[in-house]
């Protein structure tokens, strides 16, 4: 499903290059879940960036289902993310003047699916606020708002699922019931799930976990992916 060739990311800073990301090559499997981990400014949340199309890498190549993303147009791309990714942002990320029903209509009226409505209130439904739907984003708790985003990233019904710290900004007690919903959620689409966190306990539910550390893997996952 998901396939890096030699993917690296260097960017300017003062005046000179930094590399983010060394070359790295992985394959992740169609239906696995990936855990990605390390220290703060190891280069997770940029290889994320990168899977999601949101980043250009600045060597290599990435292949979603077959089609190297890193050479199609903005055009293109968003139309791939809207079919095939959903992210969920550590952060939210939702848009503060429309509520929570409408934060998860919007991908599927850009989408123009027919059933945008109906699938809307199924979703509510799913991530158990169906009651809460007419709410907008500041009367909602964290873990409430963190449960809209996930509905929000299944609204087109993605076959992969990419998760940016998801748990951060929560308790540890909203952070697992969030964390079992993405887990359940996986489970019943069986989605491809990659998760970047800084949670050990978390990390250990995946079917496999990359650590890395100064923008190089410390061990590589590939073999245990098959």
């Amino acid at each position: 499903m998901i396939e890096l060739r030699g993917v690296s990311k260097t960017v300017e800073s003062g005046g000179r290059p930094l590399t983010i990301l060394h070359p790295l090559d992985l394959s992740i499997p169609s239906g696995r879940f990936l855990a990605i981990v390390g220290p703060s400014g190891s280069g997770k949340s940029t290889l994320l960036g990168l899977l999601a199309g949101l980043d250009a890498p600045s060597t290599g190549e990435i292949l979603v289902d077959g089609t190297d993303i890193t050479r199609l147009g903005e055009d293109d791309l968003a139309r791939l993310r809207g079919e095939k990714i959903g992210f969920v942002f550590q952060f939210f990320h939702l848009v503060p003047s429309l509520t929570a029903f409408e934060n998860i209509l919007v991908p599927m009226e850009i989408a123009k699916r027919r059933d945008a409505v109906a699938r809307a209130r199924l979703l509510l439904d799913e991530v158990g606020l169906f009651d809460r739907g007419h709410h907008y984003p500041s009367q909602l708790s964290g873990g409430e708002q963190q449960r809209v985003a996930i509905a929000r990233a299944l609204a087109n019904d993605p076959p992969i699922v990419l998760a940016d710290e998801p748990t951060g900004n929560l308790d540890s007690s909203t952070g697992r019931h969030i964390m079992d919903l993405l887990l359940n959620v996986r489970s019943a689409r069986t989605s491809t799930l990659v998760l970047v966190t800084h949670d050990a306990e978390l990390a250990s539910l995946a079917d496999a976990r990359l650590t890395l550390r100064d923008g190089r893997p410390v061990d590589a996952p590939v073999e245990a992916l098959r």
